[in-house]
C-alpha cells in the first residue's frame, strides 16, 4: 500500500472511502479551555488532516464545525475534502429517535452532511434529556434496545444522503453478525471503531471485519492519556515501549509516530486525540518511513491484551464518571473495546 501526506484514503464497503489517519477530538468540557477544539481542527487542517472525529457528547462539535467552515472559506479545502465522523449516543438507540439526533448534530456543525455516522455503543440508556441518566441512587438507567431496528434508521439516515457511510463502535463479533445476518439488510456497516494499539492489537476482531469488508478504526492509538477517571493507569505506558522506542530511533521518529504507522500499515484507521499544536504536526508526520515486514512482526509480539479504556467504578467518582464506569463493565475484552 502506497500511502502519503496527499494520498492514504482507503476504500469503504459502499464506494466511500475514509483517510487512514484522523484527528481524534473527543474533551472533558470541564476541562478544556473553550475554543481548544476550534484552534486544534484548523492547526490540523492546515496540517493536511482530512479526517475529523467527533461526538455529540464531546460537545464540541459547534467548534469543529466552526473549523471546516473557515477553512473551507478560505480557500483552504472544499467540504468534499473533510471527512467528518458523528457518533449516535446511547439516549438515541429508538428508531424514532436516529434521524432528528443526526438532524441536531447537522445544525450543530452546520453542514449538510457527516461522511460517517456511527452507533457509539451497542448498549442504550433512558431516553430523553439527561445525556447520563441515573436513578435516585445514582445507578445507570438502561433502556431495552433493539439494534436491529436501530440500524434500519441508520439506513434510512444513508438513504436520505445525511449521512455518506454508516457504521458501528465497540461491537463485537456476535453484534456485528446480528447486523449482517438481519434479515433485509440494506447497507452493511462500513466500519467499526474499537480500541487499538500495539499493546491491543485486536487479532480476532480484525480478522472478522475484514473477512466482512469492515474497517477497523482504531481509538487511543497511542495508549490514551493517564486519566485515572476512565482509564486503567496501572496499566503500562505504551509510548515508553522499548521496542517501539527502538526502531523510532533507527527512523528518527517517536515511538508515537512508530506506533500510528504500525497501524496504518496494517489498514487500520487512526484517530490520535491532540489539542496540542506540536503533537499534531507531530502525529502526521508518518507518511515518509516504512516499517519492515520484521519490525511490523516485532510489534505485532508486543501485544498484551491491554485495555486502557475500562472505566472502573469507584463510589467517590462524579455521577459523570460513574455511571459511564457502570455502562462499560459489561463488555467483553476479548471482542470488545468501550469507549465514552
Amino acid at each position: 500500500m502506497s500511502l502519503t501526506a496527499e494520498r492514504h484514503r482507503i476504500p469503504l464497503s459502499d464506494g466511500n472511502s475514509i483517510p487512514l489517519l484522523g484527528l481524534g477530538t473527543y474533551a472533558d468540557p470541564q476541562k478544556t479551555p473553550k475554543g481548544s477544539c476550534l484552534e486544534s481542527v484548523k492547526i490540523a487542517i492546515d496540517t493536511g488532516y482530512r479526517h475529523i472525529d467527533g461526538a455529540f457528547v464531546y460537545y464540541n462539535e459547534h467548534e469543529v464545525g466552526q473549523a471546516i467552515r473557515e477553512k473551507i472559506a478560505e480557500g483552504r479545502i472544499k467540504r468534499e475534502d473533510i471527512f467528518y465522523c458523528g457518533k449516535l449516543w446511547n439516549t438515541c438507540h429508538p428508531p424514532e429517535l436516529v434521524r432528528p439526533t443526526l438532524e441536531k448534530t447537522l445544525k450543530i456543525l452546520q453542514l449538510d452532511y457527516v461522511d460517517l455516522y456511527i452507533i457509539e455503543l451497542p448498549m442504550a440508556f433512558k431516553p430523553g434529556d439527561a445525556i447520563y441518566p441515573t436513578d435516585e441512587n445514582g445507578k445507570m438507567i438502561y433502556h431495552e434496545t433493539d439494534l436491529c431496528a436501530t440500524w434500519e434508521a441508520m439506513e434510512a439516515c444513508k438513504d436520505a444522503g445525511l449521512a455518506k457511510s454508516i457504521g458501528v463502535s465497540n461491537f463485537n463479533r456476535r453484534q456485528l453478525e446480528m447486523i449482517l445476518n438481519k434479515p433485509g439488510l440494506k447497507h452493511k456497516p462500513v466500519s467499526n471503531q474499537v480500541e487499538c494499539h500495539p499493546y491491543f492489537t485486536q487479532p480476532k476482531l480484525l480478522e472478522f471485519c475484514r473477512q466482512h469488508d469492515i474497517v477497523i478504526v482504531g481509538y487511543s492509538p497511542l495508549g490514551t492519556s493517564r486519566d485515572e477517571t476512565w482509564v486503567n493507569v496501572s496499566s503500562p505506558p505504551l509510548l515508553k515501549d522499548p521496542v517501539l522506542n527502538a526502531i523510532g530511533k533507527k527512523y528518527n521518529k517517536t515511538s508515537a509516530q512508530v506506533a500510528l504507522r504500525f497501524n496504518i500499515q496494517r489498514g487500520v484507521v487512526v484517530i490520535p486525540k491532540s489539542f496540542n499544536p506540536q503533537r499534531i504536526r507531530e502525529n502526521f508526520q508518518i507518511f515518509d518511513f516504512s516499517l519492515t515486514e520484521k519490525e511490523m512482526k516485532e510489534i505485532e509480539a508486543l501485544n498484551k491484551n491491554v485495555r486502557y479504556v475500562e472505566l472502573l467504578m469507584e463510589e467517590k467518582r462524579s455521577a459523570r464518571q460513574r455511571t459511564v464506569a457502570s455502562v462499560t463493565q459489561p463488555l467483553s475484552p476479548e471482542n470488545l473495546t468501550c469507549s465514552i
